[in-house]
């Protein structure tokens, strides 16, 4: 397994997030913000409530069909749109908009084309709350271009390993992406897939964190068999990838989720721009900047 490193949690923009903390090895909950800070600075143990949003772990016929991924955009995404030349007007500043990677990075497909990588949580708030800019990011994206996802694992407490476990199971039926929304619906809309108590009053003890059998009732609706799926959670293929994801975000430099990866070259902190949207516009961009060799 992948050392897990620490992490603190801090607000932004009204959003909850989850951040590395190279000097602690507790996992911290977010105070109330200010408008004079954001940024949360008192621990709390893995059973008191949970962030308020987040940052930076089978049948034969299953396990087979592991060994593909589903990194296709969601089913709803519109047809790719032509890139725009790139234009450098000085809008975006490396260092302050963005971070260059050094050095690059795997991609986490086998894509030829330039990729876009989420790293998110369906139990993340800031992830939950970006879903939406993110969906339509997909449908901006050029035709040089594509989206995939990585789900992170940092914040187990909170019942990240599940819900990544899950995911990259998804992948494996083709349904990850078809049941993006009903995923995060399910954590935070009817709170069936939630870590938080029914009351308020915090996290749910691990015991009692919703399963992969939970889980798998949701991508049931997508046409996964369950039992199939629970199975499938448990493989070997399975571990490898979680793994393997854990190692690429680590890799990424990932401080916090939502976090963007433009072709493992480029990383992005949607929240810190302000206007969510301004993500897409930057993203893009720098899609053009990878195009052009720039």
């Amino acid at each position: 397994m992948l050392k897990r490193l620490p992490f603190l949690c801090a607000a932004l923009l009204a959003l909850a997030a989850c951040s590395h903390d190279n000097n602690t090895g507790d996992a911290a909950q977010p105070a109330a913000p200010t408008a004079s800070s954001s940024v949360a600075t008192t621990p709390a143990a893995a059973s008191t409530a949970p962030a308020s949003a987040m940052t930076a772990n089978a049948p034969a016929a299953a396990a087979s069909a592991a060994t593909t991924t589903d990194n296709t955009p969601p089913a709803n995404a519109a047809p790719a749109v032509a890139a725009a030349p790139f234009v450098d007007d000085g809008k975006w500043v490396e260092g302050k908009d963005y971070v260059r990677i050094e050095p690059a990075q795997p991609k986490l497909t086998g894509t030829s084309k330039i990729e876009v990588v989420e790293v998110f949580s369906y139990g993340c708030p800031a992830c939950n709350a970006y879903h939406g800019t993110m969906n339509a990011m997909v449908k901006e994206m050029p035709s040089d271009a594509v989206v995939a996802f990585l789900p992170a694992s940092f914040m187990p407490q909170e019942n990240w390993v599940t819900l990544q476990r899950a995911y990259l199971t998804a992948q494996v039926f083709g349904a990850a992406d078809k049941a993006n929304d009903a995923m995060y619906a399910a954590v935070w809309d009817t709170r069936e897939l939630s870590s938080e108590n029914p009351n308020g009053g915090g996290l749910k003890p691990r015991e009692a964190l919703p399963t992969i059998e939970d889980m798998a009732k949701i991508y049931a609706k997508f046409g996964v068999d369950p039992k199939e799926f629970v199975a499938t959670a448990s493989s070997f293929t399975i571990n490898t990838k979680m793994k393997r994801a854990d190692e690429l975000v680590k890799a990424y430099g990932v401080e916090g989720t939502p976090t963007l990866i433009i072709d493992g070259k480029y990383r992005v902190n949607p929240l810190k721009l302000g206007d969510l949207s301004k993500s897409i516009a930057l993203t893009k961009w720098l899609v053009s900047k990878e195009a052009a060799g720039k």
